[in-house]
């Protein structure tokens, strides 16, 4: 499909969420909730995309409009007065040539199969397409009432509905389709003669009848259009895209020991042959390369792992990591914005900041790259099947030649040549006897004061 107008509503205050944040920017896998719904649209097909927001949020919605991956317009819509009004506020960005689809940012969890689903009845001739769902609990909804096949006759509001109404299980998600250049003339249409002195999108559908036009439905699954207004349901919606996201993973050809227990996020690329223990949790902007195994308890965002490494266990990852082929990152480090080389090995204890490490590089247990001066960072460079024995600090900006060896528990602030050998440390001292001595004076110095508190204590004689 392609080649339609994608109206995305944001204008929702949602104070059940009791944040300062907008309902719609709260992340979910890692990305804003209304940014999931322009995706969903851009991936079917769209050709533009409106975003109405409310007043004196604009500001909150930078980060949103600056993905260039979800080009949108934002349109304010000054005051809450209903669905219409929030469609009118982008009004002037509709055309006549193509279709317009009406989404709802906080519906984060509708897919771009969806949405070509509603598109693809509009090209079979309808006027109007309404998004239906069908559950179990349908009480509070607006309910679908349908004729002969896919025939809409009306949308009821659940106050408005008969008893043999309120029994309709398939009711309506919000999201509505009109063909290319009908949709203003319906807006236009709808009035706000209700109690809330509102306008309301889905009397588009009772006027498009008036109109003898067609109007048609299609069902979701009742996960893809579930609302999001306060954290419980952002909870539960996590939860649906993470199963999402973990089975598109398998499906690829990785596996997950306790997928319930890994969580991945929105961007995540995952190669074949991975193997991914419990307890990891994904950030953003991660690819993971064939066969890679990342063992239990990982932290890892920003970071480029190739193929064959080994993290983990207790492993942090922060961004601009990149981890070289056949590489081992083990059990306690913490790298950002560094690179390993393939073949490397830093196992322990160890923390790798701002620094290249050469190929078949080994970094000793409690190494620290000491990248920061207090005021600006500095790179390290460590070359080529170099040895950095174990507590080791090296003091950026410092160059450790290929092949060469830093002794155990040495302080580096110089550059070191290739092959060369570098030792920074007090020398060792040895003094005879010494624990001998020391035990002896502590033994007498416990011997001198028994007898002290033997009189403090009373004995048998003792009146008191």
């Amino acid at each position: 499909m392609s080649g339609f107008h994608a109206v995305v509503l944001a204008a929702g205050q949602g104070t059940r969420m009791k944040s300062a944040l907008p309902k719609v920017l709260h992340p979910l896998a890692g990305l804003p909730l209304v940014s999931h719904v322009m995706r969903a649209a851009f991936q079917a097909g769209a050709s533009e995309c409106s975003l109405v927001v409310g007043p004196e949020s604009e500001g909150q919605f930078a980060a949103v409009l600056e993905n260039p991956a979800l080009p949108a317009k934002l349109f304010v819509q000054s005051e809450r007065l209903g669905t219409a009004h929030a469609v009118l506020a982008a009004r002037n960005a509709f055309t006549e040539s193509n279709p317009a689809i009406v989404l709802y940012g906080d519906t984060p969890l509708i897919t771009s199969a969806r949405i070509e689903q509603v598109l693809r009845a509009l090209n079979s001739g309808a006027d109007v397409v309404v998004l239906g769902f069908v559950t179990e609990t349908p009480a509070g909804y607006g309910r679908l009432v349908t004729g002969n096949g896919s025939e809409l006759l009306a949308i009821r509001e659940e106050k408005d509905a008969t008893d043999e109404e309120r029994l309709i299980t398939l009711c309506n998600s919000g999201i509505m389709a009109f063909r290319a250049g009908l949709l203003p003339s319906l807006l236009d249409g709808i009035g706000n003669e209700n109690k809330a002195g509102e306008y309301y999108l889905t009397d588009a559908v009772a006027i498009a009848r008036e109109r003898h036009l067609s109007v048609a439905y299609e069902i979701a699954d009742e996960d893809e259009v579930r609302g999001v207004n306060n954290r419980a349901q952002l909870s539960e919606a996590e939860g649906v895209i993470q199963t999402r996201l973990r089975k598109n993973a398998m499906d690829g050809g990785a596996t997950l020991l306790a997928p319930g227990a890994v969580t991945l996020c929105h961007d995540t690329v995952i190669g074949q042959d991975v193997l991914i223990e419990p307890n990891v949790f994904f950030g953003p902007g991660v690819t993971i390369e064939n066969g890679v195994t990342i063992k239990g308890f990982c932290h890892i965002e920003g970071a480029h792992i190739e193929e064959g490494a080994v993290v983990g266990p207790f492993a942090r990852l922060r961004p601009n990591t990149r981890i070289g082929a056949g590489a081992r990152v083990g059990n306690f480090v913490e790298i950002k914005e560094a690179t390993l080389g393939a073949e490397v090995k830093v196992n322990h204890l160890t923390y790798i900041g701002d620094a290249e490490v050469g190929v078949n590089a080994n970094i000793g247990a409690g190494t620290i790259t000491c990248n920061y001066d207090g005021f600006r960072k500095h790179r390290i460079e460590i070359g080529a099947d170099a040895f950095v024995g174990s507590n080791s600090s090296l003091v950026a900006p410092v160059r450790v030649g290929e092949g060469a060896y830093i002794g155990s528990g040495s302080v580096i602030t110089k550059d070191v040549p290739p092959g060369a050998l570098a030792v920074s440390r007090s020398p060792q001292t040895n003094h005879d006897q010494w624990a001998a001595r020391q035990k002896a004076r502590m033994s007498g110095a416990r011997n001198t004061a028994k007898p002290a508190e033997s009189a403090a204590k009373p004995g048998k004689d003792d009146p008191s």
